[in-house]
């Protein structure tokens, strides 16, 4: 038998002393809270976070009741709620979409949007009580290396019930190397009551939940399982979405591959799964564990950091071949001796990935004479030519149009493209190529082709390769945005789990004119601490995340939302670049405070809190 829907602190069927109202939040553009009263018929159903239908200005519109009052916050006659469509989001996620509208400058009716099941959920499965099950083994337990800095302060909860304290509440973040396992982890969370485990992608979580159900445990993958993940007694495994997963009793949450940018919605409000459930285990007073190779600089402002044996660590990464192609001058061609040897020896079951970015990248510059790198002085990332001589895209700095290693005035342009990449291998190689990018065909390419050539999208398309070949990995250590060198090893980590681990054969090419990159130099020796040290010392001189908060501001209502900004301590407007403006402050209080007291004007406007691409 399901479970009836229950008004929270009454009983089902139980008659209210006085008319109830609901306070509802309909679908709509904006955020506001409209009372209606409850019917007798309907008294048992409604509880805060249920989704019903209203009538507002002719018609009938879906919302959410956020709210139970015994008396309107109005003069006028209420009309009753029409419909009672079914189970919503918890009220502990209602609390939550409202924080995460303030954090991201978004419509809370957005977020219990994504909240809410993809069905109408009229009841609930029952919850059988499971065999007894040995004790879960701890959760990483932690020795903080060094004293850390204090989290800027977020905004403060009110608990709705007392909750019994839950062991090693706080995050921790484990560093897990690429031919490392996070089952172990899941394992521990899941002995905690109900365990809320994220992955990256759809594909990663049902491989997840596979096996933890092989392992015994009982399993509800969302959104799909949406409302056996309400009625409890499971673990729950989403990807982005499955941040606001119904958890009656949550006891543990842990975010696999934390750093993913798959985490972040692209659309407006730009909120991030990860820091999401970090907040929500925060509420909760629970464990929050967030694993990845290579831990990004927001997950390590959290909390200490787990890390693995050097030996353990160094097993999981493979072999990396750097290709320093320095001596060679520029437009000679994309593929080094080493590669075309490598490519000839390619089969279809010792599989090559060529890897190369062509969208969204900066065109490269290199100097005619002594063949380095064109890279801004202040912040290291690519630079364009303009009139006034170079400009760097990530920080805007100028300057004027010469070499800063030799003093040469003559530059040269490196090109790149995917298909003419393939084209020119399947030559040099004589083995057949396919092409993979985010424009080809779904699904996993031919089984048959030995060598495949495509963007980034090829590292997501196959299960594993003998060899993994970056063309122009320059291209990603100079990308115009604060957090490139994050993201370029973030690419080697996932290349690394296709080819295994050092004893397994495997081997990672990366043909590059800066061998010595801090990125390069943390993949070859298996230890991402090497370039957190400097990318940390680098964000804090350039005022960058996490030791700041920014925002970018686009669109048609741009300009006047802009000059409507309040003034507030430290918060800094740099810009219009391109039509966008850039909003820093020192943390995300001041910046979101600011968002939320700006009024918004007419026309398009797109707000983006903590920006990938800034």
């Amino acid at each position: 038998m399901g479970t009836p829907l229950a008004p929270g602190g009454r009983e089902a069927g139980a008659r209210p002393v006085a008319p109830q109202i609901a306070r509802v939040l309909p679908d709509l553009p904006f955020d506001k809270v409209f009372d209606y009263l409850i019917p007798d018929d309907l008294a048992s159903q409604v509880r805060v976070g249920t989704m019903v239908r209203v009538a507002l200005q002719g018609r009938r519109i879906g919302g959410w009741v956020v709210g139970l009052a015994e008396e309107a916050s109005t003069d006028r006659p209420l009309r009753p709620l029409a419909k009672v469509t079914g189970w919503g989001p918890p009220a502990e996620v209602v609390t939550l979409a409202r924080w995460a509208a303030w954090r991201w400058a978004g419509r809370t009716a957005q977020l219990l949007g994504t909240a809410s099941p993809l069905r109408a959920v009229r009841a609930l499965p029952s919850v059988t009580p499971s065999a007894p099950r040995a004790p879960a083994p701890a959760l990483p337990s932690v020795t903080p290396s060094a004293p850390r800095a204090p989290a800027p302060a977020l905004p403060s909860v009110t608990p709705s019930a007392p909750r019994a304290p839950a062991p090693a509440a706080g995050v921790t973040v484990v560093r897990i190397p690429p031919a490392g396992d996070v089952l172990p982890v899941v394992l521990s969370a899941a002995g905690h009551g109900d365990a809320l485990v994220l992955a990256p992608s759809h594909s990663a979580a049902g491989l997840l939940a596979a096996r933890l159900r092989h392992e015994g445990h009982r399993v509800a993958l969302v959104p799909h399982d949406w409302a056996l993940a309400a009625a409890g007694g499971c673990v729950a495994v989403g990807s982005r979405a499955g941040a606001w997963a119904p958890r009656p009793h949550l006891g543990a949450v842990v975010v696999v591959d934390e750093g993913d940018e798959a985490y972040q919605e692209e659309r407006a409000p730009t909120w991030n799964a990860r820091d999401v459930a970090v907040e929500r285990a925060r509420r909760a007073g629970v464990p929050c564990v967030l694993t990845s190779p290579a831990p990004s600089l927001d997950a390590l402002a959290y909390g200490p950091l787990v890390t693995p044996s050097r030996t353990e660590e160094r097993g999981g990464w493979p072999v990396l071949d750097v290709v320093d192609r320095r001596p060679e001058p520029p437009g000679s061609g994309l593929y080094s001796s080493r590669l075309v040897a490598l490519a000839r020896q390619a089969e279809p079951g010792a599989r090559l990935i060529c890897v190369l970015n062509r969208k969204g990248r900066a065109r490269l510059l290199a100097c005619a004479a002594c063949r380095e790198l064109i890279r801004c002085e202040a912040c290291g990332a690519a630079v364009d030519g303009v009139d006034e001589g170079l400009a760097c895209r990530r920080c805007g700095t100028v300057r004027p149009r010469i070499c800063l290693a030799c003093g040469g005035t003559r530059l040269a342009t490196l090109r790149v493209g995917v298909t003419r990449a393939r084209e020119e291998l399947e030559a040099l190689a004589n083995r057949p190529v396919a092409e993979v990018s985010a424009d080809t065909a779904a699904g996993p390419p031919p089984a048959d082709v030995p060598i495949l050539v495509g963007t980034e999208a090829v590292l997501h398309r196959v299960a594993a390769a003998r060899a993994v070949a970056f063309l122009d990995f320059d291209q990603e250590l100079l990308a115009p945005r604060y957090r490139a060198a994050e993201a370029a090893l973030g690419m080697l980590a996932r290349a690394a789990r296709l080819v295994g681990g050092r004893a397994g054969g495997g081997r990672l090419m990366v043909q590059t004119r800066m061998p010595g990159h801090e990125v390069i130099d943390a993949a070859l020796h298996a230890d991402p601490s090497r370039l957190a040290v400097v990318e940390a010392a680098r964000r804090a001189a350039l005022r960058f995340p996490p030791d700041t908060a920014v925002a970018a501001v686009s669109g048609q209502g741009a300009p006047a939302f802009v000059a409507a900004l309040p003034p507030a301590s430290g918060l800094e407007v740099l810009g219009p670049a391109d039509g966008r403006w850039l909003l820093r402050a020192p943390g995300h209080r001041t910046l979101c405070d600011a968002l939320a007291a700006t009024p918004r004007p007419a026309g398009r406007l797109r707000i983006e809190v903590d920006p990938l691409r800034a």
